[in-house]
């Protein structure tokens, strides 16, 4: 999870078969007080997660997977803002240790992407 400047606030690490919406219980539950909106891609299309933001009078800007049949509405303009993760994940793959995954214990993969997060958050330009 990034902030609106596209600087990594919250982690969390699944297997690598997990789904995108295992993970984000972890993440939504722990939102900061104020969180507005909140951006996903495809994967994160879920009735259980579109809920628990509407429980806290958050906005899911989601757009549907191609295979719903009621397609909940999402603001096109909002979802170009998705790029801000993806570009946070392209930082944090610019470190050789984070991308090829050298580390096999999961403590110590996560060590290695919580020492690049805080670089990235403190040096972000």
């Amino acid at each position: 999870m990034c902030d609106g400047q596209g600087r990594p606030v919250r982690l969390h690490l699944t297997a690598g078969q997990v789904s995108d919406f295992k993970g984000a219980d972890v993440l939504l539950a722990d939102l900061p007080d104020g969180t507005e909106e909140v951006i996903g891609d495809r994967g994160y299309d879920s009735n259980r997660i579109r809920l628990s933001l509407a429980d806290r009078n958050i906005t899911a800007c989601i757009p549907p997977k191609k295979n719903r049949k009621s397609k909940p509405p999402y603001d096109w303009h909002l979802y170009k803002k998705r790029h801000l993760i993806e570009n946070m994940f392209a930082k944090l793959k610019d470190w050789r240790r984070v991308a090829t995954r050298y580390d096999r214990c999961a403590h110590t993969f996560m060590s290695a992407i919580h020492i690049a997060a805080s670089f990235i958050f403190f040096l972000k330009e």
